[in-house]
């Protein structure tokens, strides 16, 4: 006979390979012929809702590395609810309006200044969507569930509508003002800029060490004394209209070869080494406010300088005396303010010099009228030295170019007026990691007032109409009727009619006595239509508001976190958000981060169609998303090796339960106390795993499912009870009892699995079938009740305590060539009364089976010690059974152990 034949091997459909690139697009195919999202939402109707308030992509070319993990990660966030018991309503979403398009559409060949805006905006409009859909296509790869049929999409006819009644709501309610003052400019852009559209880097700037002559030294200073100012930006010296002292510091007048010279006192000796100036003779000291007032002669024209005294003024670093252009800069304009001093600005919208700036600057970029201003004061002898630094300047984010500061008139949201209640709001959040709690507190303590308005073209109109004397109209009919025009039109209507036509019928105006009115050309930052998409996204689809959590990269603390925070509280008294998650920047391997414009970055389909989307999830479910993460060639084998564990463990258990269906299960407490271990093992695994879901922590999650798989399934339960599951009978109660632990090992890993492995685990479905239709339609399992569990693990420890000792001294002896397999040794013990009471309890006469040995006795010899029990191994003397390969002293002819003979009976 061939023994083998009789054997109970594992069988299973359940392929070792995965296959994922080739299995994956069917699985999502049928998703969609399902309409799987909607029976999520119908399968949970009634239950508590769970809202993630999806954060809008911009759309703009295919979805990169950064937003795969952004998405995989709202994925896992939506699932783990959804399976947890709650309903999760999921709306993806789309930001579309600003600058990317606008270019996109020029480098199509089409010049928007020769075109009609209308015109322009239909060809943004139609490429927007051509983004979205190509978007769309990359998210559903990744296995993404949402309402991606019904997104909200920020060019949206309602939801433009919305973000105009949010408009009109601040600006009742005294929140909106148009005024002048600097604020980031990029020439590269034409286009005021918020701080959210800043980044900082690295460059080389002239700094210039300037002499201002006393003109009225007000009977303090004659006119032989100069102040001696500090800039990296020499283009700005023609704008100069004052020079800033710190009222409390000491300022010293001290005599030189290059004249009688005003600097901070402490600051003298530094200065003069930098100057390479010999003498140095002090003559006077004053405090700064003593100064105030006195004018300057300014070095390249005919005109002042006035000295004022300011709190910004600081000693640690130029000579304390601070060049002030209140057109270009924040201190400078509210310091100039205190002295009625005008927001003089000399630079066009392209950042060239204008006119005023004279002949001899007119039309040069400031870059390039650094360089001429730095010659003209050395000319005229006004130059005391001129070097260069390093230091971080402010770029234009989406165009890569610097930025300067330059005064216009522009629409702002009152932060000051909020500021208070925003910090509050802040306290009520709960933040993660929490150290983002401080960072959004500092962000909101420190930020001046919001620059709303864009000279662009696409974009949301500022809904805002001219008087015949220019005043603005904040008019609450004017909006709402302006928001239905937009429900009903879509914005584009702004720039298709006329002001007279967008106003409501027979509109009049104080103001406007001859019925004149013009409309604003500028388009709304497009943080505000983002950050408004708790009304016009959220509560327009019946989500409610505040949402449960917002969830970005951590940039968004200044970009869409803060403006929603901004908006969301002014319009509904409160932040929109009840929790606040955030991930870091996917790095390459060197630690360098991915980016489009450079070599290292990978595109997600390219992964998909190597790996699947399974090994990018299982990716994104391993990292410490919270913290940058790196990712390459080497780390999706390491993930493909992971997820192969993984999948040939459940294939394992699959195999071995083919014959067994839930009918089967034997009762819990009919499970041998070895068993009863195994399920308190897993429902501890259970429990943590759901805790780590709910706390975002999902390469906690994983970690646990790949350890417990590995560990106490894999190494140790399913390594020992082969011995029953090939070898006993198919209906053998003991078999019966070692399958129902399987039974339930699968529905509980397969489901804590699911949220991440969504594919392989619809897969394992189809044979398991833990859900008639999807597992993604199920729950998370409930915990196997058993009696004293705690009990239970304790004496499980302490048995496999001494296994593992016992284990130490059979791989001695096989290093010791007595034995080769653990099924050739006999094992002696010397352990105390208690534990062999304990192994009686628990294993009877199936001790040698649980360590996978042939014999076991128990010795009064002194054997070697281990830590919780003596040992020692001999080879074990007998006959070898061909058809189980444990040793006996068996008699019968064929060799065959009594129990393999009993099967085969």
């Amino acid at each position: 006979m061939e023994y083998k034949e009789t054997l109970l091997m594992p069988k299973t459909a359940f392929e070792m390979r995965g296959n994922l690139p080739k299995k994956e697009p069917g699985i999502q195919e049928q998703w969609q012929r399902d309409d799987l999202y909607h029976e999520m939402l119908a399968k949970r109707e009634g239950a508590p809702r769970f809202v993630l308030h999806d954060g809008p992509p911009y759309a703009n070319g295919d979805i990169h590395l950064g937003h795969a993990m952004n998405k995989i990660i709202k994925d896992f966030i939506v699932r783990t609810h959804f399976m947890d018991g709650y309903a999760t309503p999921f709306v993806p979403g789309w930001d579309t309006h600003g600058l990317p398009i606008e270019t996109a559409i020029q480098k199509l060949g089409y010049n928007r200044k020769e075109m009609k805006i209308a015109d322009f905006r239909k060809l943004c409009y139609d490429y927007a969507l051509e983004q979205v859909e190509r978007q769309k296509k990359g998210f559903l790869s990744l296995g993404c569930i949402g309402d991606y049929d019904d997104p909200y999409i920020t060019l949206q006819k309602v939801f433009e509508a919305r973000q105009i009644e949010v408009f009109g709501k601040m600006a009742m309610d005294g929140l909106i003002y148009k005024g002048l003052k600097p604020v980031y400019w990029s020439p590269s852009s034409e286009s005021a800029l918020a701080e959210a559209e800043i980044e900082y880097k690295d460059v080389k700037s002239p700094t210039i060490f300037v002499k201002f002559s006393v003109l009225d030294g007000k009977g303090i200073l004659d006119q032989d004394c100069a102040f001696v100012i500090w800039t990296t930006t020499p283009w700005t010296i023609p704008a100069n209209l004052a020079i800033c002292l710190n009222p409390d510091f000491t300022y010293a007048l001290v005599e030189s070869e290059k004249g009688k010279l005003i600097v901070l006192e402490e600051l003298v000796d530094t200065l003069w080494e930098k100057f390479a100036l010999q003498e140095k003779k002090r003559l006077k000291t004053f405090k700064g406010k003593e100064l105030e007032l006195i004018t300057c002669k300014h070095p390249l024209y005919d005109k002042e300088s006035l000295v004022i005294l300011g709190d910004h003024v600081s000693a640690d670093a130029g000579t304390g005396c601070v060049h002030t252009a209140p057109g270009f800069g924040a201190d400078d304009f509210f310091v100039g303010m205190k002295y009625g001093l005008p927001a003089y600005c000399n630079v066009d919208e392209k950042g060239c010099m204008m006119k005023e700036a004279g002949e001899w600057l007119e039309g040069q970029y400031v870059e390039d009228a650094n360089k001429t201003v730095t010659q003209r004061l050395d000319e005229l002898g006004a130059l005391l030295k001129l070097e260069f630094i390093t230091h971080a300047y402010p770029h234009d984010w989406r165009t890569k170019k610097p930025i300067i500061y330059r005064a216009t008139t522009q629409w702002f949201a009152s932060i000051d007026q909020i500021r208070e209640k925003l910090l509050q709001e802040i306290d009520q959040v709960e933040w993660i990691p929490a150290w983002g709690k401080q960072r959004m507190h500092n962000m909101i303590a420190d930020r001046g007032d919001w620059c709303i308005s864009r000279q662009r073209a696409w974009g949301v109109p500022i809904p805002i109409f001219y008087a015949e004397d220019d005043t603005p109209i904040m008019d609450e009919a004017v909006f709402a009727h302006v928001a239905k025009l937009f429900a009903e039109h879509g914005s584009n209507i702004w720039f298709e009619k006329e002001a007279k036509e967008l106003l409501p019928l027979g509109y009049t105006h104080p103001l406007s006595p001859n019925g004149i009115f013009r409309k604003e050309m500028d388009t709304m930052d497009v943080w505000f239509d983002s950050g408004s998409s708790h009304t016009g996204a959220m509560m327009e689809k019946g989500l409610g508001y505040p949402a449960d959590l917002y969830f970005e990269g951590s940039d968004q603390y200044r970009g869409w976190f803060n403006s929603s925070l901004i908006i969301g509280t002014a319009v509904h008294g409160h932040a929109p958000y009840k929790q606040v998650l955030s991930h870091g920047f996917v790095m390459d391997g060197k630690g360098v981060k991915m980016s489009k414009s450079q070599w290292n970055a990978v595109a997600p389909g390219e992964i998909t169609k190597k790996y699947g989307a399974d090994i990018l999830r299982i990716w994104a479910a391993s990292v410490d998303y919270q913290a940058d993460c790196s990712m390459s060639d080497e780390i999706l084998k390491q993930c493909s090796e992971a997820y192969r564990k993984v999948r040939n463990t459940f294939r394992f258990l699959l195999a071995n339960i083919s014959d067994f269906t839930k009918a089967d299960l034997v009762a819990a407490k009919e499970l041998p106390l070895s068993d009863q271990y195994m399920l308190c093992v897993l429902n501890d695994v259970n429990e943590k795993v759901k805790q780590a879901y709910r706390e975002y922590r999902y390469s906690d999650a994983s970690g646990l499912l790949t350890n417990v798989m590995t560990n106490e399934f894999s190494a140790y339960y399913l390594d020992y009870t082969k011995d029953i599951l090939y070898i006993e009978k198919q209906n053998a109660p003991r078999r019966h009892q070692v399958q129902s632990v399987l039974y339930h090992a699968v529905d509980v890993l397969l489901r804590l699995w699911a949220p991440i492995l969504i594919h392989t685990c619809e897969e394992i479905n189809s044979f398991f079938h833990a859900e008639e239709k999807s597992i993604h339609l199920g729950r998370f399992a409930e915990n196997v009740p058993i009696a004293n569990s705690d009990d239970i693990v304790s004496k499980m420890k302490r048995l496999l305590a001494m296994r593992s000792d016992i284990f130490k001294a059979l791989e001695e002896a096989r290093s010791e060539k007595i034995i080769g397999k653990s099924l050739e040794a006999h094992v002696h013990l010397q352990v105390s009364e208690a534990d062999r009471a304990l192994i009686e309890e628990v294993f009877g006469d199936r001790f040698a089976q649980w360590l996978i040995v042939s014999e076991v006795s128990f010795s009064g010899d002194q054997l070697k010690t281990y830590e919780t029990c003596e040992a020692a191994v001999t080879k074990a003397e007998g006959v070898v059974c061909p058809r189980c390969w444990n040793i006996t002293h068996s008699h019968a002819e064929d060799g065959l152990c009594e129990r393999c003979a009993n099967v085969l009976k």
